[in-house]
């Protein structure tokens, strides 16, 4: 049993597509039989209803042709030999009926059911009826019949022939018959022709099938779309689509994975080398108290880069989660940025640089972004941890949170005195693993990368620029000290109303 709230599992396209094709034939079948029924009805009425009309007629014109009695009273009545005539048919029941002028019977079946007329009688108009006699159906003419020399106008004679409808529902069945029969042997082979025509038109996808299936695990080189149907190119092309982002993203994984595991290498086999050579100063008997010091402080030394290395790479990973990324909520960009500064406060005073917090006030903002706490919060620790790092001692490192005026966006301003990014290397400082030459501090190259990929999904703007304006020569600012380097991140606002008092 699926569960509750699951989707339908999708079936077969050739079978969807076979049963929108056979449902309306299924369903067309059974209409055309009805109108079959109807227009072989019809058909099969029309020449006995001609021949009906006129052994009407003719039975009304020999009434007519009867001479009037001279005493006055109407006896018209017809001749025996007639009405033996009327009723030979080897097939159906003839009724015949003959009423006077003043509506007597004169000759024929009195069970035959008189007509009523609908609007003014004209004599000699044929009509025609459905009608029954006792618990038979029958087919009745008649008509109203103007005796000859009849002064009185009005005075009409009703002569009727009726028959039963053995002959009429026989022709109709063999005309049913002779149409319907034949589909019986149409309908299987249109179906056949349908699965054939079906099959024959969905080869094609199932030759994509195997082209695709055919490929190994790590071809991810586009589909020709030279050799499908132009109704199955645009999926093609969104499959190619795929495959290139995820060709890109292997790529990049694989390219970040062997950069991982070379910077990596370099703290690992610093801690692999600092141990062994303490293993042999220990073996050898030369060790001293300071000597061992200074090896386990290499030994800290290194572990701490190969900790740091491993917290900013899994820091990467969290930023490339799109899951997370969309888990968003209200944010205190100004509250976040001050925990980070107090949090690093330690450092700063270790390497005797100024860190400080310059910005609104998290209880008087009533703007807040739309994001992952989380992010944020590594977004900012990854711009003061790149600003310290850089920043020589006696130095200035400034976070800012600035309210838009417009109440748009909410900045972000990370900026220190250290020597500055060149304009030639700020594109390339974003990029995993990269360092720029010749500035002597070790880190592990992802800081700003992960930055970037924490800006880009929650969709706002950064920018990298000097903190003071730069020397024609030299690189310096007017004062002497670096240019420095200010890194702003303007965020999508959302307000927030005021709490009360």
């Amino acid at each position: 049993m699926a569960k509750e709230g699951a989707s339908p599992q999708q079936g077969s396209l050739f079978g969807e597509i076979l049963d929108w094709m056979l449902a309306p034939l299924l369903l067309i079948w059974p209409i055309s039989v009805a109108l079959t029924w109807l227009v072989a009805q019809g058909i099969a009425s029309r020449p006995y209803d001609r021949e009906l009309g006129e052994m009407a007629r003719s039975l009304g014109q020999q009434v007519a042709s009867v001479e009037a009695p001279s005493r006055g009273r109407d006896r018209y009545a017809l001749a025996p030999e007639a009405a033996a005539l009327l009723r030979v048919d080897a097939s159906d029941t003839v009724f015949y009926q003959v009423l006077g002028l003043r509506g007597e019977l004169l000759s024929g079946d009195a069970t035959l059911p008189v007509p009523t007329p609908d609007g003014p009688i004209a004599p000699w108009e044929l009509h025609f009826r459905d009608d029954e006699v006792g618990t038979d159906g029958v087919r009745v003419a008649y008509l109203w019949v103007a005796p000859e020399g009849e002064v009185a106008p009005g005075r009409l004679m009703l002569v009727q022939v009726a028959e039963t409808l053995g002959k009429r529902s026989r022709l109709t069945n063999e005309i049913i018959k002779g149409v319907i029969l034949p589909q019986f042997v149409i309908l299987p082979l249109a179906v056949l022709l349908v699965w054939l025509a079906l099959a024959r038109g969905i080869s094609p996808l199932n030759e994509l099938q195997r082209r695709i299936r055919s490929r190994e695990s790590s071809d991810l080189s586009p589909i020709d779309e030279q050799r499908v149907p132009d109704e199955v190119a645009p999926l093609v092309r969104a499959i190619n689509d795929l495959l290139a982002r995820l060709d890109s993203s292997m790529s990049r994984q694989k390219h970040f994975l062997a950069d991982a595991a070379h910077q990596l290498k370099t703290p690992l086999a610093g801690l692999r080398t600092q141990a062994e050579l303490v293993q042999r100063e220990i073996d050898a008997g030369r060790s001293s108290p300071g000597e061992l010091k200074r090896s386990l402080a290499q030994i800290a030394k290194a572990s701490e880069r190969a900790a740091h290395m491993v917290n900013q790479l899994l820091a990467m990973a969290r930023a490339e989660d799109v899951e997370q990324a969309l888990r968003r909520e209200p944010v205190n960009l100004a509250e976040i940025a001050i925990d980070t500064v107090r949090d690093f406060v330690p450092r700063a005073l270790e390497r005797r640089i100024d860190l400080g917090y310059d910005g609104v006030v998290p209880d008087d903002s009533r703007l807040c972004v739309q994001g992952q706490p989380v992010l944020i919060g590594e977004l900012i620790r990854n711009l003061v941890d790149n600003a310290l790092l850089y920043t020589p001692a006696g130095g200035v490192v400034t976070v800012r949170v600035v309210e838009d005026p417009f109440g748009q966006v909410v900045v972000l301003q990370v900026e220190d005195t250290g020597p500055g990014i060149a304009p030639a290397e700020r594109e390339k400082v974003f990029q995993p693993f990269y360092r720029a030459l010749g500035s002597g501090v070790e880190g592990s190259g992802l800081g700003l990368a992960i930055v970037k990929e924490i800006v880009q999904q929650h969709d706002a703007e950064l920018m990298l620029d000097d903190t003071r304006v730069r020397r024609a020569a030299g690189g310096e600012s007017p004062d002497g000290q670096g240019p420095g380097a200010r890194f702003t991140v303007r965020f999508k606002a959302q307000v927030r109303a005021l709490e009360a008092p």
